[in-house]
């Protein structure tokens, strides 16, 4: 059993060079948890050591090589089958890059090898979803000639923008023919993940009972592609606007803080993969319970404490793709707040 190396065991760790000054974030795990991990950006270096230590110092480890990996990748559920949430057939990689640390032979005491990946290109936000996971990881491999050693360590990768000061704001004017009338107002299309929405609604026509206003921040997060596109909904944020009757000319403010609420930043077509994006819906609610909404997509991002110069290039191409996201526009059809307004 010795000669072949059967038996033997060894921990393995990975360590971060820069472990004790990096940051950590919270990220949400697959089980709907919080943990804390370390916080990378685009563009920074990946560096540290793999530690091996034999749990028996007087046996000797054979193997077939040791390697490390930088690994980004897309874990997606099936649309019709989400428990095969994490099958390893839904695995995509974006970013696969190896290092190795030592040839074939044989471990007779623990040691460590240095591994350094050089500004590691990190496109996307980590992120995890209803269908669809984004992570980034380190795994140390010992090949083995039966069963590899393996061990992984997660890390969180934050993309942060910035934007213009044109930033338009959004203004609509909605409703139902001769029964209710009213015009809302946005400050901003786009909010950073700790701003505040600031507007207002003002009744021009009010002549049914409405009971119950209120705003929802929902999440749509998008899968598949073609035919096989699955849209899971998600209600962030319900915020009260009014309880009570409103009459005409009346102005109702609103001033909704995001910083207390679990969001990302606006997420498009990310590797062909997946989207998600963020709504404003308007909820109003007559004495007959029937419901009355106005829903408008707003973009939302990640401003960074400092913003550094490697995130500006970064920077600008968010910017330009973002531009004008959420459209204006005014909309009055019968029966219905808008075309894609509902009434229940």
């Amino acid at each position: 059993m010795s000669f072949f190396g059967f038996g033997q065991s060894v921990e393995v760790e990975i360590l971060l060079s820069d472990a004790e000054s990096r940051k950590r974030a919270e990220h949400k795990t697959e089980d709907g948890k919080k943990e804390k991990y370390f916080l990378f950006y685009d563009g920074e270096t990946v560096s540290g050591k793999v530690s091996l230590a034999l749990k028996n110092p007087n046996k000797r480890l054979e193997h077939q090589g040791i390697k490390i990996e930088f690994i980004g990748q897309i874990e997606e559920a099936d649309a019709f089958s989400p428990e095969l949430y994490y099958d390893r057939g839904n695995h995509h990689e974006f970013v696969s890059l190896v290092k190795d640390l030592a040839r074939p032979g044989e471990i007779t005491q623990s040691q460590a090898f240095d591994f350094e990946f050089t500004h590691v290109e990190k496109p996307y936000e980590s992120y995890t979803g209803q269908n669809v996971k984004l992570r980034y990881f380190l795994r140390a491999t010992i090949s083995r000639r039966l069963n590899d050693v393996v061990k992984e360590m997660d890390i969180v990768v934050h993309t942060l923008s910035t934007y213009p000061e044109l930033n338009s704001s959004i203004k609509m004017e909605v409703g139902i023919e001769d029964c209710l009338h009213i015009e809302f107002e946005y400050n901003k299309s786009k909010y950073h993940l700790k701003d505040v929405i600031v507007g207002k609604i003002y009744f021009l026509l009010v002549r049914i009972k409405i009971k119950h206003m209120e705003i929802d921040i929902i999440k749509r997060e998008t899968t598949g592609t073609g035919p096989n596109v699955y849209h899971e909904n998600d209600t962030i944020a319900k915020y009260e606007i009014m309880d009570g009757a409103p009459v005409r000319g009346e102005s109702i403010p609103i001033r909704l803080f995001l910083a207390g609420y679990e969001l990302t930043p606006t997420m498009r077509d990310i590797n062909k993969k997946f989207s998600v994006r963020y709504y404003l819906n308007l909820v109003l609610i007559d004495e007959e319970e029937r419901r009355y909404f106005k829903q408008q997509e707003v973009v939302l991002w990640r401003k960074g404490d400092i913003v550094r110069k490697s995130m500006s290039h970064q920077a600008a191409i968010a910017s330009q793709r973002f531009e004008g996201t959420a459209s204006l526009g005014e909309v009055r059809t019968p029966g219905q707040l808008s075309d894609n307004n509902s009434r229940q």
